[in-house]
């Protein structure tokens, strides 16, 4: 787990459910804390693919966001994002559920903004 945090009602779209925009944030923050630690330093998201929103989350809800390093090239880290959520606040109180899932992809920068290698594993 990179990241979790209580979906607060602030983060709520017009259906009162929270936003699609506020998870990919989270999940972009929670995949950038891996990304640095692998590439030591200052990253940079280039793309999101397969963004997949699989049920909605609501006000209350602990939100989890897991990552796990994919793919791995000279420059850039691939990291699969996966959202969970736990019911703390609504019925069912425990129940943990599998929000949205989507691949993040990060290139090591330097001073500049130049991409730079990433160091040996």
């Amino acid at each position: 787990m990179v990241l979790r945090t209580l979906a607060m009602p602030a983060d709520t779209n017009a259906n009162g459910d929270i936003f699609g925009g506020w998870l990919m944030s989270q999940m972009d923050i929670g995949g950038a804390i891996m990304a640095k630690e692998l590439a030591q330093g200052r990253v940079v998201t280039v793309r999101v693919d397969g963004m997949t929103f699989l049920r909605p989350v609501a006000v209350g809800d602990v939100v989890c966001c897991y990552a796990r390093c994919v793919k791995r090239g000279n420059t850039s880290v691939t990291i699969n994002i996966e959202v969970w959520v736990k019911k703390v606040s609504s019925e069912p109180i425990g129940q943990r559920y599998k929000a949205t899932e989507a691949l993040f992809i990060y290139v090591a920068v330097d001073n500049q903004g130049k991409p730079r290698p990433l160091p040996a594993e």
